[in-house]
């Protein structure tokens, strides 16, 4: 842990150097950071600020939902283990209130049962400590892609009594709205593009979430399920030992 923070502390003072002022660049939105480690935050702060994000960051549970509430921000970043408000019961406080800004928590390498009901929760990805703050930068990036829709966003994707739509980023069953994170939105077309076509995992990870989580394929499951319980239709079969398939 102590080559960690040192490693920070270095990567810090050279970023300051090089880029005196970054932080204050909103060029791509502004991304909420709430993390109680200072030096990860510092860090955090400086390699979004870098690639044109704006950045605000809070130490606590509770200012950071107030911030995600007042601000709006694009996409927040959220440790789980905070002062004051768990991640956990951010993401679900968030949820409730019909905000579903894209939410990538922090979680340590042990705290898998977290991680799970953060997903289940809405989050829409983890990242472990300690981590790749490159990596961190280039998820938020695939999840604001994925948020703005793909190229061909005026198609209408229909499956069963299951509506996709791509522009308006809004699914319904049966005319009734149904609200999805921005994973599970895109999870749901990929299947829906090919009906019937079985994916594996792996698969699904590479096209959905854009890399192969070292956690492994348990948070393909934990979204095929959410997705599952919101349809409230037998819409996505699991081919055992394979994968997952769309069949009306």
């Amino acid at each position: 842990m102590a080559y960690v923070f040192s490693y920070i502390a270095r990567t810090l003072e050279a970023g300051r150097k090089r880029h005196d002022g970054a932080v204050t660049s909103e060029a791509k939105g502004l991304v909420l950071v709430v993390e109680d480690e200072r030096p990860i935050a510092d860090l955090v702060r400086l390699y979004l600020s870098r690639d044109g994000f704006g950045v605000h960051v809070e130490h606590d549970g509770l200012a950071g939902l107030a911030a995600a509430r007042r601000m709006r921000p694009v996409a927040c970043i959220v440790d789980i283990a905070l002062p004051g408000l768990e991640g956990t019961e951010i993401v679900k406080r968030m949820r409730a209130e019909g905000d579903w800004t894209p939410v990538i928590l922090l979680t340590a390498r042990d705290d898998e049962v977290d991680r799970i009901l953060g997903l289940e929760l809405g989050a829409d990805d983890y990242v472990t400590k300690p981590f790749s703050p490159r990596e961190l930068v280039t998820r938020v990036r695939a999840l604001l892609r994925r948020a703005a829709g793909p190229p061909d966003h005026d198609k209408v994707q229909t499956l069963g009594p299951v509506r996709l739509d791509q522009a308006r980023r809004e699914v319904t069953v049966d005319g009734v709205p149904v609200a999805l994170t921005t994973t599970e939105f895109d999870l749901l077309r990929h299947l829906l593009a090919r009906p019937g076509r079985v994916f594996t995992r792996d698969e699904l990870l590479a096209a959905v979430w854009g890399y192969a989580p070292a956690a492994g394929t348990r948070t393909v499951d934990v979204h095929v399920a959410q997705v599952r319980a919101k349809l409230g239709a037998p819409l996505i079969r699991t081919v055992r030992g394979v994968g997952y398939t769309a069949d009306a």
